[in-house]
């Protein structure tokens, strides 16, 4: 939040109606994702949230997180999309996990985003 310049609430009311996925490291959380039910922030299924924490981001672990909540809604929701909201400079790594670029360029706090969406 802090390093992008991102000032607002970490928790909303969608939290509520997640889940959240994480990994550890001698007890402090360095990876984390939030898995959106399908109505929530759009029609269809969702993650967001995705953070690494940037001493860990050389170990895979972004990928890791992504495949394990793609694994969890082909297991609770087999058949249905997920779509993202993803920054426009990991188009290629979302790519690389299935997802199809759905939308123009557009602005969300000032970082350059597209939505994207994995069938």
């Amino acid at each position: 939040m802090l390093e992008q310049n991102c000032l607002y609430p970490e928790c909303d009311d969608k939290d509520l109606q997640s889940l959240h996925l994480y990994a550890q490291h001698e007890g402090k959380i360095v990876a984390y994702a939030r898995l959106l039910p399908a109505g929530t922030s759009y029609d269809d299924l969702s993650i967001g949230r995705v953070v690494v924490h940037a001493d860990f981001r050389k170990y895979g672990l972004g990928k890791l997180l992504m495949n394990r909540a793609i694994a969890y809604w082909e297991t609770h929701a087999p058949g249905v999309a997920i779509r993202i909201s993803g920054q426009l400079y990991l188009q290629r790594f979302y790519e690389g996990l299935g997802f199809q670029t759905v939308s123009e360029v557009y602005l969300e706090d000032d970082i350059p985003h597209i939505e994207m969406l994995r069938h």
